[in-house]
């Protein structure tokens, strides 16, 4: 009973000490920061030594249950639960996808048209794209058949990279910056819209990716599955995690820059959003969340995956908002397979009154 309670309190401290470890900056300690990436592990196992206790000695119950006491916020941040949100009146549907040049699904036989279909069908206000180019195709043409305002910018830096960061909108765009990090295929980009009487900022973000060739995805899920043992596994784990804690390295001056902009330009009515491909505890996200609402958090409900591809289960399509702003009904919509990554949607209200 001592060794079973010994392990339920070292479950309990480390839920909450993975949970808070989205403040670990990654240039520092980039090993380190990746733990939060286990937050759902303690989670489960967590729930099941409260289960435990509650069938064996209900007096210790409170040890799994300090554990999610002390660590709700981030839980929460995990795996939000809201019920089903009416729709202010007057809010506006903005959106953020990743749509994989358009080619993220071998079984779409033309994702551009899919997408398309799918945009024609939501009708949102604000749509905002990461790796928004086909190659050797204009989309721009066919996306102004949907909406009267469209813009994209390239951010690759280093030849044999392409990236594109779009927006595609009902609201006339005044203007637009660049948030400079360094990055050679990926970017911020502040596009300022002239919404109502109101000037609205929206920044559509593609962030460092984790830099896995198919040879580590595939080396990963076989890890996963138990396919992989001894030596070999020992030496694809160690490989994985530096790969992975590198991308986090790069990821957490970008993430700064943006966080740097939003605190530079809180007089205006802010959305930021886009692919973090960060998890919900990660430093890039607590860091870009600050003094924003985060939309899902506040108003979606469940572990929210954005990424579809099997082994890799997070929600790294994040969509966040200024206090000028009243989210409801955010979600990831798994719908659409077109990409491989799902659409984040989220309904606002722009100071309790918004015209459409």
């Amino acid at each position: 009973m001592h060794v079973f309670t010994g392990a339920s309190v070292a479950v309990a401290v480390m839920l909450i000490l993975v949970g808070y470890s989205d403040r670990i900056n990654p240039v520092s300690h980039p090993v380190l920061a990746c733990i939060g990436m286990t937050l759902p592990f303690f989670i489960i196992i967590n729930l099941l030594f409260l289960v435990a206790w509650v069938l064996i000695k209900w007096k210790r119950l409170w040890i799994p249950l300090l554990g999610f006491i002390v660590a709700y916020g981030p839980v929460h941040t995990y795996f939000p639960l809201h019920g089903s949100s009416k729709v202010p009146e007057g809010s506006i549907k903005v959106m953020s996808y990743n749509v994989c040049g358009y080619q993220g699904n071998k079984d779409y036989g033309n994702c551009f048209d899919s997408i398309y279909n799918y945009l024609k069908r939501e009708k949102p206000h604000i749509v905002c794209l990461q790796e928004d180019m086909l190659q050797n195709t204009p989309t721009m043409e066919r996306l102004a058949e949907l909406f009267p305002f469209n813009d994209t910018v390239h951010v690759n830096h280093k030849e044999g990279y392409t990236n594109v960061l779009g927006i595609h909108t009902r609201y006339p765009i005044i203007r637009k910056e660049r948030i400079e990090y360094k990055s050679d295929a990926n970017g911020s980009v502040a596009f300022f819209l002239k919404v109502g009487k109101r000037e609205v900022i929206v920044v559509n973000n593609h962030l460092e990716s984790f830099h896995l060739n198919p040879n580590d995805r595939e080396k990963y899920k076989n890890i996963l599955k138990g396919e992989i043992g001894g030596k070999a596994m020992e030496d694809g784990t160690r490989t994985l995690i530096k790969k992975v804690s590198d991308a986090m390295a790069l990821r957490a001056p970008q993430a700064d820059a943006v966080h740097k902009y939003v605190e530079a330009h809180k007089g205006y009515p802010l959305i930021v959003c886009g692919d973090f491909n960060d998890t919900p505890i990660s430093y890039v996200r607590h860091t870009i969340a600050q003094n924003l609402t985060d939309c899902y958090v506040e108003t979606g409900t469940g572990a929210g995956i954005s990424y579809n591809q099997k082994g890799f289960s997070f929600r790294i399509d994040q969509m966040m908002c200024s206090s000028h702003f009243q989210p409801s009904r955010c979600e990831v919509d798994d719908a659409i397979k077109a990409s491989d990554h799902y659409p984040v949607k989220c309904w606002m209200m722009l100071d309790g009154h918004f015209q459409k």
